[in-house]
């Protein structure tokens, strides 16, 4: 019985492949709980929702692991991963667009609904702490967290879109009745 070695294991086998995305994107949300928590950087709307496709991605994995020995599943979701780190990527492309003032951001960003009175409009004001989308809160290198989230979903997309091709041409299951 021969092993195969781990670097094509990574693309082989879509179960490896889903724990590295997983692994990846609870990096990722860690990283951004850091940034609020302990150094208090506090996210606009767009930040936040950067963050759900990588919980979709988690979620994604867990399911692959759970449910491995459907053939198949693993590839499939290896895709929907890759589309919803596509989606992430969009976002974040979107809220460096914001940044650079290229375009406007959503009306949720640094506002709120409006309100019916004088007295509820004071109250939403003084409740509300605001954070903008179209400031920079944190930079490296010139480069905003959306901009690093934009280049860090493509690479993780690329990543789930090669792993679930491979999978799906390596594993030995029929296609010829699909």
């Amino acid at each position: 019985m021969t092993t195969k070695p781990l670097m094509s294991r990574i693309f082989d086998d879509p179960r490896i492949a889903a724990l590295l995305l997983a692994l990846a994107s609870a990096g990722v949300l860690l990283s951004a709980l850091f940034f609020q928590f302990v150094l208090d950087y506090q996210p606009c709307i767009l930040c936040i929702m950067q963050r759900w496709p990588y919980v979709a991605v988690m979620v994604f994995g867990l399911v692959t692991w759970l449910f491995r020995r459907w053939k198949g599943l693993g590839d499939a979701l290896l895709v929907a991963s890759g589309l919803a780190l596509l989606a992430g990527a969009g976002i974040a492309a979107y809220h460096v667009g914001v940044e650079q003032h290229w375009w406007a951001g959503t009306s949720s960003c640094g506002g709120s609904a409006p309100a019916n009175s004088l007295e509820a409009l004071r109250a939403q004001v003084m409740a509300a702490p605001v954070t903008r989308c179209d400031e920079v809160a944190w930079s490296l290198f010139g480069i905003s967290m959306a901009g690093y989230n934009v280049a860090i979903s493509l690479a993780l997309a690329a990543y789930a879109f090669v792993a679930a091709r491979t999978a799906y041409i390596r594993t030995p299951v029929s296609r010829t009745a699909l």
